[in-house]
């Protein structure tokens, strides 16, 4: 260990600075969120920047690293302080993958996460997410076509 003293400060101030992160950005990006957001047939990320190419693809790229340093950070809290469960599901929220809206209700429908989030919600005086459609019904993700 004492050969490797340098690298273990790095570590530990890695995980604090990860740690204080999380308390601030998750909890602001949860608040955020539209009630309906997981209820939503269309996709947002259609709508992203109007329809300017270049633009489009200027915030896609930026929304997907985010989502990877999002990812990869709740990743390490689930064995560092932080909060990792929540980190994920904003990191897989964040990415363009096949597959993310379906991940992120199953994720959602297990419970817990979803009553932390409403639990940060309700903290801020905001309406608590919604998994309904507008007639009541579970909402299904929509599965895009070829």
């Amino acid at each position: 260990m004492a050969d490797h003293q340098a690298l273990l400060w790095w570590s530990g101030a890695a995980s604090a600075l990860m740690f204080v992160a999380s308390l601030i950005i998750v909890p602001i990006l949860i608040v955020r969120l539209p009630e309906d957001y997981f209820s939503r047939e269309d996709d947002p990320e259609l709508r992203a920047f109007g329809t300017h190419p270049v633009m489009r693809v200027l915030w896609l790229i930026t929304k997907n690293v985010c989502g990877v340093i999002f990812l990869l950070a709740g990743i390490a809290m689930l064995v560092l302080p932080g909060q990792g469960l929540l980190t994920i599901l904003v990191g897989l929220m964040l990415l363009s993958l096949p597959g993310k809206r379906r991940l992120v209700h199953w994720l959602l429908h297990r419970g817990s996460i979803l009553r932390a989030m409403n639990w940060l919600r309700m903290r801020s005086n905001k309406p608590p997410l919604s998994l309904e459609d507008s007639s009541g019904n579970p909402a299904k993700p929509r599965i895009p076509g070829p």
